[in-house]
């Protein structure tokens, strides 16, 4: 497929850096055009319970169509596992609680619970502009089979790096001819096919989120929850933490505690970081320095944290406005912004939801890479005159501010409400005088 082209663009030991979302701030997620909003928390003035890391950590999201039952399958399964003792029961009002936020165009509800099996501890969140997952769930209703939504999620899903992805194919309790449902998943086999995805081989669990839920037929329902749970286990692998780099963290969202200072949340793209380390935030053209005083993840304090971990990180002598979303936390010294990079990129074709037309050198799309977001300008190569959609080409791309952009580093391309390519960073370039009049 020409998907395949978008695939070449992200290296072997990258997983998707962004975002299982923290627990513990009221912050939004623009990522690829995505609003999240989170729901209040606090940071513990005492934290009452320490994280256990006793069981590898991965971070897993739901996508699919809208009411085809993403919100309801994650009710179900903290129920079904609650009973199990392995999360606290999340009921479907209480995770369909987040007010509705329009940006960029796209609304998106989400919400994220934690939860454990034997054998891993979750954190799952409902966004499919959710770089950081490790693996998905495509949740497909029975009823409908593919719908817009479908493609456009899962093409989201391939772009950002996810490479795991399980089917649930939902509401089978409405459907009576058993035929309808072989069609159903034929259907998606080959969509994922489509998509640069395994079609044939990917686990396809059949069942009714909402049986599980209501403890009726329990083959499709609470049986179809733990059989879906078990292949999450052993199909998504577990994901390689890069720990030995230096620390770095995407501010996602910054707010302030009362008697305690700020809390900055986000992501461990790698590394690790505890308590009494000090930091550097780098970004939107400022710098400077802080102290780490305190960690926290699902309400529980931790010594350290490390790559994949959403966390909340207590910094000494901050004010909440003087750090923004876009900035990273970064062992100091070790990180260093730019405005001017080399990449690869892969232009989406008009049937992947691109641009319909060409473009040429000072076209203006947005970057989105990590938590920031920034216009940019396009240069094409010497000898080329324009980009068609479907092509696979190197670019220069300037941006209106250096931001923090590392070789090997992926980002997204956006003009207006439409993702328009992917990349890859693959150079470090000077800007020159030149380019800082070209943006006034």
């Amino acid at each position: 497929t020409t998907l395949t082209a978008s695939q070449r663009l992200i290296p072997a030991h990258c997983h998707p850096p962004h975002f299982s979302p923290p627990l513990l701030s009221p912050f939004h997620f623009y990522h690829l055009g995505c609003a999240v909003p989170l729901s209040r928390r606090t940071f513990a003035a005492e934290a009452k319970k320490t994280y256990s890391r006793d069981k590898p950590h991965v971070n897993i999201g739901t996508i699919g169509h809208v009411d085809h039952g993403k919100t309801t399958l994650t009710a179900a399964i903290t129920k079904v596992l609650a009973d199990a003792g392995g999360a606290n029961y999340k009921k479907y009002e209480d995770i369909d609680n987040a007010p509705e936020e329009k940006a960029r165009g796209i609304t998106i509800n989400a919400s994220h619970v934690e939860y454990t099996t034997a054998n891993r501890h979750y954190a799952h969140t409902d966004c499919p502009g959710t770089a950081q997952m490790d693996g998905c769930i495509l949740v497909v209703a029975a009823t409908d089979g593919q719908m817009p939504q479908t493609r456009e999620h899962l093409l989201l899903a391939r772009q950002i790096g996810v490479e795991h992805v399980v089917v649930f194919i939902n509401k089978a309790d409405a459907v009576e001819d058993k035929e309808m449902l072989e069609l159903v998943e034929i259907e998606i086999r080959e969509l994922l096919t489509e998509f640069g995805y395994d079609g044939d081989n990917t686990p396809v669990v059949i069942g009714s989120a909402l049986c599980a839920l209501e403890n009726r037929e329990p083959e499709l329902g609470v049986s179809a929850v733990m059989k879906l749970l078990e292949i999450v286990d052993s199909y998504v692998p577990l994901p390689k933490r890069e720990l030995e780099k230096p620390f770095l963290l995407p501010v996602e969202g910054v707010y302030s505690i009362p008697g305690r200072g700020t809390v900055v949340t986000g992501t461990m793209e790698r590394g690790i970081i505890k308590k009494g380390d000090d930091a550097e935030f780098v970004g939107h053209n400022r710098s400077f320095k802080s102290v780490v005083t305190g960690i926290e993840m699902f309400h529980k304090s931790l010594d350290r944290a490390e790559a994949g971990d959403n966390l909340g990180a207590l910094v000494r002598g901050l004010k909440r406005e003087d750090v923004r979303r876009g900035m990273v936390m970064s062992k100091p010294g070790s990180i260093k912004p730019h405005q001017k990079v080399k990449a690869q990129v892969y232009v989406l074709s008009k049937e992947e939801g691109g641009r319909h037309k060409p473009f040429v050198t000072n076209f203006m799309p947005v970057m989105f890479s990590l938590t920031w977001d920034m216009a940019c300008r396009v240069t094409l190569p010497a000898e080329k005159e324009m980009v068609m959609p479907g092509e696979d080409t190197t670019l220069t791309l300037t941006l209106r501010q250096p931001m923090v952009l590392e070789k090997g580093q992926r980002f997204t391309l956006r003009d207006g409400n439409r993702t328009i390519g992917t990349g890859l960073v693959t150079d470090i370039l000077t800007a020159t005088e030149e380019d800082q009049i070209n943006w006034g």
